[in-house]
Formats: structure tokens, C-alpha cells, sequence
């Protein structure tokens, strides 16, 4: 008999053991991959973004499936005590560009070996190899689990924290939705988030723009009425099947979300590479810039402006022979240009498959789960921690955030409830 079980050995299930192991439980891990902390190892680009030290107000920004749920876990444990955590582990941190925090060495797995380090130091038994089945639990609560060779294993609570389906090779196969639904739980609807998206636009299919990144460019995405359902000024990407890059895996849970209403329709994208500028100030600035050399040919009279790729592609749009001297055009032909520079729009018809994407969409409705404990409101004895809960942020640390912060809560009151049993 245990008194807590951890399903998952990615940052929240680490975290959950940790903390329900502080208080001399008899706490048990068990993962189905042969090594722990394989998410944690890729993260960051290897580097491992731990958290984010912006304020709590922005991280819930940056969190939009569900962020506001974290006010009440940020209340106990929150960014400051991540990063007191894992100094208190020897990992010193710095914090590079829009608050985010990595590791001094620039080494993910110098962050995964403190975890397992402190799970060693307070007697966390492990498990790997080891694949749950099903829950063992009664009508009022859990008693445990079933592992799929049939042994069962019991417990005072159990801890899920098996991840989503974004990142399977990681791991994250959706295992935990099924026992969620079991335990009375509702599962909201799956989807990709922070993932590439699809275009069939004759010049994506063409691979005209592939590998043109836009640096610092507005992106948004449009619904039916062609209203802007959000902008993310940051680079984005042309790739051979549709556009990636920051700004749009930013965008492309807006975009998954408007195909929900508008019936899998396509949604317009739209790109505007000089977001400091009105359309009139930009049309202002080309009619100047081809008056000083009215002999120039137009592209070389109007280099640097925008990357020369995606100039000769809207020189294109707007009728405009690129080799033709400077004088040549009309106001209205540059106006159309600066148009197109303030406001080009695209359809995409999709994303790439949750596979792809680097964060999931939906999972275990927040409404069921005690904000501050982590505990369920549907089976006593159960808690939910990390990326199965329907909570999702941007990249940049706030994923890990919301996973090492409930991870800690759910560990620490499995704990508490052993204890008291």
C-alpha cells in the first residue's frame, strides 16, 4: 500500500512526487517510457525555459485556454517559487528576453537530473516500463490502479499527470482522458494548439515563399465578418505546406477555434510587415523614397523596406514590374503596394494533426477540479496535474509554469490527504 501514486514522469508528475514525497509519504512514480523527464529534456530547444518571471496578471495573458483557473494555484505556489525551487536544487537560472527563465548552463537535462536527484534523496520509488491500465476506485473513491499486465497496486490518492497528445514521442498519448471520463470527469474537445499551419494558396502549393521568414511582422487572424480575432506581432515563417514560426503557432489556436463555428471552413490570415505605420504614412514613405532616385529601377529604389523576397512577390500582386525605373508608376499602383505591405491576406484550411503541435487543446474540464488542492470534485483521493487538464499557454515558459504549479499542488495535497487517512 502507498499512500500516493504518481502517473506520469514528465514535468508535473516530477514535480506532484517531489512535493507529496516532502512530507515522509510513501509516494510510488510510475511512467510507461524508459527514461523520466523526456519532455522536460527537449524543451526550450534542449535548453529547458523552466518559467517565465513575468508578473502573474501577464503569465495568465499568455495562458489563453483557461489561464484565469491559475489565480488560485498562483496564490500558494507561483513563477518566484519555481525559480526559488530549483536554486534551492543548485540549478542557478538566468532570464533571457520576455521574462523567460532558463537554466545558467543551457542544459535541459542539468534540470531534469535535479529532479530526479531530490525524488532519489527522499525515497521516491520508480517505476518506468510500467503502463497503467485503468483505475481501481468505488463509488466514493480511488483505491488505486490496475497496470495493463493486471497487477493492481494500491493507494490513499493517485496523482494523473500523463500529459496531452501534443508531443507523442515524448510520451503524451492521451492515456489519461479515458480514466478522467471513468472517474466522472468531463473531457472537453481536443485540439492542436501552438502547431503550423496549412494553406492551399496557389503560391504556398507553388513553394514561391518557402523558407521567407518575415521578421517582426503583425499577423492576425480574421473571422467570416473579417473582424480580428487577435494579432501577435512577432517572426513568422513560409514553409512548403503553409506558414509557422512564432507569430503564427501564436495564432493557430484562434485559427482551430473560428473553423469549430464557421463549419471547417477556411480562415484568413493577414500580414502586415510594417506595423509601426499607418497605410497612408507607409503610402507617404513610398512616394517619397521613389522620388529620390526616379531612375532606379523600383526594386532596388525600394530595398530594405521589406525583405527583397517578399517585395518581388507583392511588386507581382500589384501589377508592378520590378526592373521598371522608379517614376514610372502611378499613385494608385503605389497605393495598392502599400496596401498589400499593411495588409496582405491569405485563407488557411487547417493545422498540421495534434501530433505535430507543440501544446494540446481542451482535456479535463478546470470546473471539476479544486483550484487550490488540484483535487477532483468528482472521485475523492484523485488529482489532476499538467497538460491533461484543459489549460493552455503560448511557448516561452508558460506551459511549464502551469505544469510545475499544479504539479506541486496536486503532490502536496495527495499527500496531505494520505496523511489524514
Amino acid at each position: 500500500m502507498y499512500d500516493v501514486i504518481v502517473i506520469g514522469g514528465g514535468p508535473s508528475g516530477l514535480m506532484a512526487s517531489i512535493a507529496a514525497a516532502e512530507s515522509g509519504n510513501r509516494v510510488l512514480l510510475l511512467d510507461k517510457g524508459k527514461k523520466l523527464g523526456n519532455k522536460l529534456a527537449i524543451s526550450g530547444g534542449g535548453r529547458c525555459n523552466v518559467t517565465n518571471r513575468l508578473s502573474v496578471e501577464e503569465i495568465v495573458k499568455h495562458i489563453p485556454g483557461n489561464g484565469r483557473f491559475l489565480y488560485g494555484p498562483f496564490s500558494v505556489f507561483n513563477n518566484e517559487d519555481i525559480i526559488a525551487f530549483f536554486e534551492g536544487l543548485g540549478v542557478a537560472l538566468k532570464e533571457e528576453d520576455h521574462g523567460r527563465m532558463f537554466p545558467v548552463s543551457n542544459k535541459a537535462k542539468d534540470v531534469v537530473n535535479a529532479l530526479l536527484s531530490e525524488m532519489a534523496r527522499l525515497g521516491v520509488e520508480i517505476r518506468t516500463e510500467t503502463k497503467v491500465k485503468k483505475l481501481l476506485m468505488n463509488e466514493d473513491e480511488l483505491l488505486g490502479v490496475r497496470l495493463l499486465d493486471g497487477e493492481e497496486i494500491r493507494a490513499k490518492s493517485v496523482v494523473v499527470a500523463v500529459g496531452g497528445k501534443a508531443v507523442p514521442h515524448t510520451g503524451s498519448t492521451g492515456d489519461g482522458y479515458p480514466w478522467a471520463e471513468q472517474a466522472g470527469h468531463t473531457v472537453t474537445t481536443l485540439y492542436p494548439t501552438e502547431v503550423p499551419l496549412l494553406s492551399n494558396e496557389k503560391f504556398i502549393v507553388a513553394k514561391e515563399l518557402q523558407g521567407l521568414a518575415l521578421r517582426d511582422a503583425a499577423v492576425s487572424v480574421l473571422n467570416t465578418k473579417g473582424k480580428t480575432l487577435v494579432t501577435h506581432q512577432m517572426d513568422m515563417l513560409f514553409t512548403h505546406f503553409g506558414l509557422s514560426g512564432p507569430a503564427i503557432l501564436r495564432c493557430s489556436q484562434y485559427v482551430v477555434k473560428e473553423r469549430m463555428k464557421n463549419g471547417n471552413q477556411p480562415v484568413i490570415i493577414k500580414i502586415d510587415v510594417m506595423p509601426d505605420l499607418n497605410e497612408e504614412q507607409v503610402f507617404q514613405q513610398l512616394t517619397a523614397t521613389l522620388k529620390e532616385d526616379p531612375k532606379k529601377a523600383l526594386k532596388n529604389a525600394l530595398k530594405g523596406i521589406a525583405p527583397e523576397r517578399w517585395l518581388l512577390f507583392l511588386f507581382e500582386y500589384a501589377d508592378m514590374d520590378a526592373n521598371e525605373p522608379a517614376n514610372t508608376f502611378s499613385s494608385e499602383k503605389i497605393r495598392k503596394l502599400s496596401a498589400l505591405l499593411k495588409n496582405f491576406q491569405m485563407k488557411v484550411n487547417g493545422t498540421q494533426p495534434i501530433e505535430k503541435a507543440f501544446v494540446t487543446g481542451g482535456g479535463v474540464s478546470v470546473k471539476e477540479i479544486e483550484p487550490k488542492t488540484m483535487a477532483s470534485r468528482k472521485k475523492a483521493g484523485l488529482y489532476f496535474c499538467g497538460e491533461i487538464l484543459d489549460i493552455h499557454g503560448y511557448t516561452g515558459g508558460y506551459n511549464i509554469t502551469s505544469a510545475l504549479v499544479t504539479g506541486r499542488l496536486a503532490g502536496k495535497n495527495a499527500s496531505l490527504r494520505a496523511s489524514e487517512k
